[in-house]
């Protein structure tokens, strides 16, 4: 019974981190239903090319959700993710605090996510391994 709820913990924030990428990625910067984010990628890297790189990076967080969901290589992903979110939230936190929905508090938010990516692969996902050899 213990294997299940924790593989059931692990399967729901799987599904939980996938999602916030998704939406971040489609919704927010491919769809641009968050013109925000473009805002803050001309603000870092300059409004020539900002719509085209905001897209780039919106594809890239897709790819990414998809590559959580697959669970191929997820200690690789999880640091992968874990070191994206903590650079991409100190450049933004350093160069555009007043873009971010709640200016420098979003690193909270940031760090809160980069514990749950973490407690998710390397807590659960090692309990579920060890429970089952």
């Amino acid at each position: 019974m213990k294997i299940q709820i924790t593989d059931l913990r692990q399967t729901i924030l799987k599904y939980f981190i996938a999602a916030v990428w998704l939406v971040n990625g489609l919704l927010c910067k491919v769809l641009n239903l968050v013109p925000r984010h473009e805002q803050i990628v001309a603000g870092i890297l300059g409004s020539e090319y900002s719509r085209q790189l905001t897209v780039l990076i919106g594809v890239s967080e897709i790819m990414m959700a998809v590559w959580v969901l697959s669970a191929i290589k997820s200690k690789v992903n999880a640091i992968l993710q874990i070191t994206i979110v903590a650079t991409m939230n100190i450049i933004e936190f350093i160069l555009v605090p007043e873009l971010l929905l709640w200016g420098r508090f979003n690193s909270l938010f940031a760090l809160l996510f980069i514990v749950i990516v973490y407690y998710n692969e390397f807590v659960l996902n090692s309990k579920i391994k060890s429970q089952i050899s």
